[in-house]
């Protein structure tokens, strides 16, 4: 790994929606929290002023930041300059080096459509002058497994594997890290953490939100490889990977990746697709849509530790809330001691990953009181999140210009994830209509019914 310190931030599509929402915030934040002190360029095609641009940042530190004005805002616009032009054009490039004075360590960050990625990657090959740059790609990373191969034959044309950052923000979420330092770091956990005691594994992203007319997006990309490919697999991941032999930079993104390699290419007969009634109706979405607001599946994992074990995958817009959790339920006591019903009653863990709380709690069994030997469900909580919570987006910037990828996803990783669900886009699979505020369509019933996140039933 190059762990030198970027010299300067380039920020492709400056003036768009991605920068605006998360990453003038984030950037507002480094300088807050870690004394952020270099270079950011933005590059754009609006016919902006420096003053607009700054004013646009203005509204973006307002609307998204934290709305403290501690004198990052000011330190922001002092380091910025705006670099106007067509990303087609050679002489856009020739002023993005004039503005980068010659630092020879740039981080190039990539907020544009992906149509866009190839030329602009072509066009910021380093040179001699920029020997130590890098580069950070946003997702979605490719369209199908083909296209995410091209895009990589591109990117090691023109830099190390090393120097490319493959975003996920999903991989710098507290709640994902805490999910992976509960497992390796309680003894109690890895002997039950196996076929052998788990009985199925659901991860659940749940929006009662819609496309928040974003249809013309949504219409191009569809609910699988809008969050299966990437978040949910990640999480997926996250749950079965082996611990890592070391602490070292690979080490973690070896086990995911092996974990990813154990997924059976799927074949489309666990896959329910649905779609909230109303989505055609949305501005930007055709009148004969088919494209899925809705997924659910099962995959299998061929390995040791989790053949056999069943987990199912569900996520969905308009459903009827908005949670993102992980249930890993554990098969029942061997004999039923306690003659009481039997469904629903078994042991579990269960991580909330947002979006307005961290939060891990075990699922158990005590009794209720009384003189029957009846029992009811508790849930124990044994963390909560902390509102003093680090930005995803500000995590991973800052990994980025610290040479750091240990959060970003690695090429292999990203090619795995496409053979697991690229047979899945090539399928003409019905999708069924649901209602809005529903828990999806009937018809993924099949698949066996999740408990309720945390934030659709009552807990204390």
């Amino acid at each position: 790994m190059s762990n030198h310190e970027s010299d300067a931030l380039v920020l492709f599509g400056a003036t768009g929606d991605l920068a605006q929402r998360k990453i003038y915030p984030a950037v507002q934040a480094l300088i807050k929290r870690r004394g952020l002190d270099l270079p950011i360029v933005a590059m754009g095609k609006a016919d902006w002023s420096l003053d607009r641009l700054r004013e646009y940042i203005g509204e973006s530190l307002d609307k998204f930041g934290d709305g403290e004005d501690d004198g990052s805002r000011e330190a922001l616009y002092e380091r910025l300059a705006f670099v106007q032009g067509d990303y087609r054009e050679k002489d856009t490039f020739e002023r993005l080096r004039a503005a980068l004075s010659g630092r020879g360590a740039p981080l190039y960050y990539l907020a544009i459509p992906p149509s866009l990625f190839p030329t602009v990657i072509e066009s910021l090959k380093p040179d001699r002058e920029t020997a130590g740059a890098r580069v950070v790609v946003e997702k979605p990373f490719g369209r199908d497994l083909e296209s995410a191969r091209s895009l990589n034959r591109v990117l090691r044309e023109n830099f190390e594997e090393d120097a490319v950052f493959r975003i996920d923000h999903y991989l710098g979420k507290e709640s994902v890290q805490n999910l992976l330092y509960f497992r390796f770091a309680n003894a109690f956990l890895e002997p039950i953490w196996n076929r052998n005691y788990v009985s199925r594994v659901t991860v659940m992203m749940m929006e009662s939100f819609g496309v928040e007319g974003r249809g013309k997006f949504y219409e191009e990309v569809g609910a699988i490889r809008d969050v299966v490919q990437n978040h949910l697999l990640q999480v997926v991941a996250h749950l079965a990977m082996e611990p890592p032999v070391s602490r070292g930079v690979d080490a973690l993104r070896d086990e995911k990746a092996k974990v990813l390699r154990s997924i059976r290419t799927t074949t489309g007969r666990s896959l329910v697709r649905g779609q909230y009634d109303g989505y055609r109706r949305e501005q930007g979405v055709a009148d004969d849509s088919n494209v899925e607001t809705f997924a659910a599946m099962q995959l299998h994992l061929d390995s040791w530790r989790w053949a056999g074990v069943p987990f199912f995958i569900r996520t969905g817009k308009r459903l009827a809330t908005t949670a993102t959790e992980v249930l890993v339920e554990l098969k029942r006591p061997p004999q039923a001691v306690f003659a009481e019903p039997r469904d629903g009653d078994s042991n579990y863990f269960r991580f909330r990953l947002g979006p307005d709380r961290v939060a891990i709690a075990v699922g158990a069994r005590a009794k209720k009181p009384g003189t029957n030997m009846v029992g009811e469900e508790l849930e124990l909580y044994v963390c909560n999140g902390s509102e003093d919570e680090m930005g995803a987006y500000e995590r991973l910037i800052g990994d980025a210009l610290g040479g750091d990828p240990t959060l970003f996803t690695r090429e292999d990783a990203v090619l795995e994830a496409w053979r697991i669900v690229d047979p899945l886009l090539k399928l003409s699979t019905p999708v069924h209509v649901y209602e809005p505020g529903s828990f999806g369509p009937a018809s993924a019933e099949s698949l066996g019914r999740p408990r309720p996140p945390e934030a659709a039933r009552a807990t204390p």
